[in-house]
């Protein structure tokens, strides 16, 4: 919000510079984001007056001026500007100063006439968009004052960053009862008096929806002068908060905005009819805006509407049809409460943002209506004149707030902050801040003002005490705490372990947007069920994802089109499913691997990675549990993969996660440049780990037997060797398969697998006998169960 040093001080005027003004606010939790000097570098603008206006010779949309600065010699300028004519009071811009933008004004000579000069309008001294003419001044201005003086711009505009939860500092008032409580100064607030009614006309209104909105305060003002112009100083103060004036009765709504931090909004009453009824909106029902964009309502938006039409959407924007124009005569004005909760996000549904919006979505004043209506009256009988009638006030007390009181203890203070504050400060600061305190044995019941919808609880009350009383005040001292060590199942595998594990195999982690592109989500999971945002940050990020596959094939996607050949990316985090209990969520590693399996030498780019590549790393996760023995890959076809290099993985009975190949459909698809591999895997299933325990070493030797067995191109090496781990019992302590074969001497569509068998006993010397016994028994389950034959 932008504010206007100079407004500010009409209201409360402490003495310190401006600069230490800024810091105070900022220290005080308001922070400062620019500072602004208003008025600088105008030095060598004055009052002038046109004495002769004559068409220049040689051009048709030239005017040779004769310029009265209040020197002993006229100037003459040469002016372009069609409303340049005889005897009206300008702003000149004499040789030698400066414009905003360091533009320069010199001696020049336009189609052979000299200028010595120029007449200045507002857009090129920065004080509005308007270019259309030469600044036009009031007939009293005096001839060689400082434009800057005759304006009164010596200002400074304080932009400041509020956070949400200071919405009760939207305004001038706001900022200037912060600014009297840090400095103890007196805050002298306009004079609001009630406008007494000379007509009695009024216009029904309605809560239809007291939920949305329960209070709505109007008043009807009569036979207003449409050619009234809004005054050179609300102009001013409106322009120095970046609002642009445009005509008075939204001019005068704006400034008490501004003032009082209050919304409102003024009708063409001619265009209402019958009454007002705050609505929910009509399926269908569609409203065209102020800034001339149609909208479809919808049925969740909150309505100002008459007997026929919408004429507004509440506490955002008012339609077109019932606004303001130079025919209106009668003026409807309104001051309403509407909860925050059912504003928030309304405007950005529509792709709007409003200074109304801003602040109903963070709550104002729910006291304040009345007197913003009064506020505004009085300005508006100022300027454009007309005759008010009574204000209609409606409220349904049962939806509007109420503030509980709130317990604040001496001793929660002193735990909070670490420091002892007494009670007279405490009770200075609250009340100084419009609190009102009734002391008990504790401490104090305190009771809180309309204004500060974000004080509910102690600790918003601690916090306002440390923000007056000073953070750098509070002295800096390490917290004392009974620390105790949290226990740690020894069984629980660590995701550092994992982390540290992937990260050795050259893989980096990535950290991507639980929310996805339902698009891009839908080429992964079709038809798995996907939770929408009710607020989305964009189109391409409204679900919640079901896999973490999406966001790692964007990012390798991403690091590939920035020549990065070679890509292994993992995440550790949350997917999303929806179940009929709510909402689920599991934990998940996800990872994707592209390019070589080395990282480019002088042996070579090295060879592309493949499948089995990456199911190494997956293995590798797998040991840290200390039961990989309990997994197994499963040929399986996952919509995302390729049908013939992907497996799922198991875990026991249940299943695990997906490992594979991308789909070279989906790499078309996503326009991918190398083909991908990914796993994913629900950590619940490797959470738990085998502690480790000691076994003695054998200190008898091993045995090997090799194995080559001929079985159908189906068969897995997993089947095998679970096969015979079961059947050798105890004594095999390793299998490993070092051959596979296909060719001549092997029939199609079988394979012959060599494998090495390692069998040893704890106490004595294996006999042969008996390791013969084992391995016939397991060549005859492989027989039996896999119609395996022995290789010759």
């Amino acid at each position: 919000m932008k504010v206007s040093e100079k407004w500010l001080r009409e209201w409360v005027n402490p003495d310190i510079s401006t600069e230490d003004l800024a810091a105070q606010v900022t220290m005080a939790g308001l922070e400062v984001d620019s500072l602004e000097k208003v008025g600088e570098g105008l030095d060598g603008v004055v009052v002038g007056q046109i004495v002769k206006a004559e068409q220049h010779p040689d051009a048709d949309k030239l005017r040779v001026c004769e310029v009265n600065v209040g020197a002993e010699e006229n100037l003459q300028i040469i002016c372009g500007a069609p409303n340049a004519r005889d005897g009206i009071k300008v702003v000149v811009a004499t040789i030698g100063s400066v414009l905003p933008g360091d533009f320069k004004i010199k001696k020049a000579k336009l189609r052979g006439v000299a200028s010595f000069g120029m007449l200045c309008s507002e857009s090129e001294l920065q004080l509005s968009e308007e270019h259309d003419g030469i600044m036009e001044l009031a007939e009293d201005a005096v001839l060689g004052t400082p434009f800057v003086e005759h304006m009164q711009l010596a200002d400074s505009i304080i932009d400041i960053d509020l956070t949400p939860n200071r919405g009760d500092c939207l305004s001038i008032r706001g900022i200037a009862r912060d600014v009297g409580v840090l400095n103890q100064a007196p805050v002298t607030e306009p004079e609001i008096q009630p406008v007494v009614a000379t007509i009695d006309d009024t216009l029904d209104i309605t809560l239809s929806a007291p939920e949305g909105c329960p209070r709505y305060a109007g008043r009807v003002i009569r036979n207003i002068d449409a050619t009234a112009k809004t005054p050179d100083w609300m102009k001013q103060k409106l322009e120095s908060a970046g609002v642009r004036a445009i005509e008075p009765s939204v001019d005068v709504t704006n400034y008490v905005l501004l003032e009082l931090g209050h919304p409102m909004h003024a009708f063409d009453l001619a265009r209402i009819d019958g009454k007002i009824d705050v609505r929910w909106a009509n399926e269908g029902e569609k409203l065209v805006l102020l800034d001339g964009q149609e909208v479809n309502l919808t049925t969740d938006t909150l309505m100002i509407a008459d007997n026929s039409k919408p004429l507004a959407i509440a506490g955002v924007m008012g339609g077109e049809h019932s606004g303001i124009s130079e025919d209106t005569k009668d003026v409807f004005l309104e001051s309403a409460f509407f909860q925050p909760i059912k504003i928030a996000g309304k405007a950005r549904s529509y792709g709007l943002h409003t200074d109304a919006s801003h602040r109903y979505e963070r709550g104002v004043d729910y006291e304040l209506q009345v007197t913003a209506m009064e506020r505004a009256t009085q300005l508006l009988l100022d300027i454009v004149g007309g005759e008010a009638g009574p204000v209609v006030d409606v409220r349904n007390d049962e939806m509007m707030p109420s503030k509980a009181p709130v317990n604040l203890r001496r001793a929660r203070i002193s735990r909070l902050l670490g420091i002892e504050l007494s009670d007279e400060t405490v009770e200075d600061i609250l009340t100084r801040l419009g609190m009102t305190l009734s002391a008990n044995d504790e401490g104090w019941t305190v009771e809180v003002p309309s204004y500060r919808f974000d004080i509910s609880i102690e600790e918003d009350l601690i916090e306002e005490l440390v923000r007056i009383y000073g953070y750098n005040k509070v002295p800096s001292q390490a917290p004392q705490n009974e620390m105790r060590m949290v226990p740690r199942p020894e069984r629980n595998l660590r995701k550092s372990a994992i982390r540290n594990l992937l990260a050795a195999r050259g893989y980096q982690e990535a950290i991507t947007y639980t929310f996805v592109e339902p698009s891009h989500q839908e080429l992964i999971n079709p038809g798995v069920p996907t939770i929408e945002l009710l607020n989305p940050i964009s189109s391409e990020m409204s679900v919640m994802r079901t896999s973490i596959w999406p966001a790692l094939i964007s990012a390798a996607d991403y690091n590939l089109k920035r020549q990065q050949e070679r890509v292994r990316l993992f995440e550790i985090g949350l997917r999303f499913e929806n179940h009929e209990d709510g909402l689920k969520q599991i934990p998940t590693l996800s990872g994707v691997i592209c390019g070589s399996i080395d990282k480019e030498s002088w042996e070579g780019k090295g060879q592309a990675v493949d499948f089995y590549d990456i199911k190494g790393d997956v293995e590798a996760v797998l040991e840290l549990s200390g039961m990989a023995d309990t997994f197994r890959f499963v040929a399986e076809s996952h919509h995302a993969l390729h049908p013939g290099q992907s497996a799922r993985i198991m875990a026991g009975k249940k299943a695990a996660g997906w490992i594979g190949k991308l789909h070279p459909s989906l790499k078309k698809s996503l326009d991918l440049e190398q083909d991908l591999y990914l796993f994913e895997l629900d950590l619940e299933a490797v959470n738990q780990r085998k502690l480790p325990k000691f076994t003695e070493l054998s200190r008898y030797p091993s045995i090997r037997r090799d194995l080559a067995v001929i079985v159908d191109d189906e068969v897995s090496a997993s089947q095998l060797i679970d096969l015979i781990r079961q059947t050798a019992g105890n004594l095999l302590k390793h299998i490993n398969i070092f051959d596979v074969y296909r060719g001549e001497g092997v029939d199609s569509g079988r394979k012959s697998i060599a494998l090495g068998l390692i069998l040893q006993h704890s106490e004595r010397t294996l006999k042969d006998a008996e390791v013969n016994k084992i391995v016939d028994r397991a060549i005859a389950v492989l027989e039996k169960e896999l119609n395996a034959v022995l290789r010759d």
